[in-house]
């Protein structure tokens, strides 16, 4: 847990705003891009290019001497993060932009749920309850009965549990690992694990369709970034209810950009589940353990 007296608020919220508006961009150029590259192509495209990222993690990892448990956790991880950017994908082909960030929203509820199943983590009556609200979100968002539920949706709850278990695969390998070690296996092992579907639906991509998912991949790559400083500025209390900014741009651009309606029942079911998992971030701050991942942490 990070020490108060270095915590530096004002800079650890200026560096989330900052990851938030690189997110919105990469969601921005893959709705751009839209049905024109089949999603798992477009997902292995953004990480083929992002590659050249992965310079300087090389050594690191040649250095780390990786032993078989941790190569098949990594290779389990890199299954996980595989299908979640293909359906990610094909989500933003597919829904709203908005709808996409509410419910990526639902990762680190998942994480929460994970954790008390599979890690042993205590899930208490407050977080269990801030939980079913989570789950109460989802279902605001969705309507199930009151409007259609398209594959999109799907495809994103789906997303954010594979997000969630890739995640807490991570956390048993951070506390082994360097960092740089665990984000270049993972762009090496999703790289590897999308090329088969890629390679089952390509179709050949043009200049400009390379361009914008090598786009994608600089301001994933930022965003991580400025999410790591953001961090190191301040603890997640201070970082994570920022992140509800997201939903915010994602309305923004989805309405003044491709023609979005601006959904009121989206926005509250978004306004649940980041009130849920701030609380939830909270309570682990107050027992000092941390499992709940920043709501960017879980992205492409």
């Amino acid at each position: 847990m990070q020490n108060i007296s270095t915590s530096r608020p004002l800079a650890g919220v200026f560096w989330m705003v900052v990851t938030g508006l690189m997110f919105v961009a990469v969601t921005a150029i893959v709705k751009y891009l839209g049905k024109d590259v089949p999603a798992a192509e477009a997902a292995f495209l953004r990480y083929l290019l992002g590659l050249v990222f992965l310079l300087p993690m090389i050594r690191p990892i040649l250095n780390a001497r990786l032993t078989q448990r941790q190569l098949r956790l990594f290779a389990a991880r890199g299954v996980m993060h595989t299908l979640a950017v293909i359906l990610w994908f094909f989500a933003m082909a597919r829904i709203p932009i908005a709808e996409v960030t509410a419910m990526n929203y639902l990762s680190p509820v998942y994480v929460s749920i994970g954790a008390a199943l599979f890690l042993g983590e205590k899930l208490p009556p407050r977080r269990l309850i801030a939980v079913l609200l989570a789950l109460v979100g989802a279902a605001v968002i969705l309507r199930p009965g009151m409007k259609a539920v398209e594959p999109g949706h799907i495809a994103m709850l789906a997303t954010a549990v594979f997000f969630a278990i890739g995640y807490l695969i991570a956390k048993q390998l951070s506390g082994e690992l360097s960092p740089a070690v665990v984000v270049g296996m993972l762009s090496i092992t999703v790289t590897i694990g999308l090329a088969p579907f890629a390679a089952a639906v390509w179709v050949t991509p043009t200049w400009g369709q390379l361009g914008g998912l090598f786009l994608v991949a600089c301001f994933a790559t930022a965003g991580h970034y400025t999410m790591t400083m953001a961090f190191a500025a301040a603890p997640l209390t201070v970082t994570q209810p920022v992140t509800f900014l997201q939903l915010v741009w994602a309305v923004l651009l989805g309405a003044v950009f491709f023609g979005e309606a601006v959904d009121a029942f989206v926005v509250l079911g978004g306004v649940i589940i980041m009130a849920s998992v701030s609380f939830i971030t909270w309570r682990e701050a107050v027992a000092r353990r941390a499992v709940t991942p920043a709501v960017p942490a879980t992205k492409v």
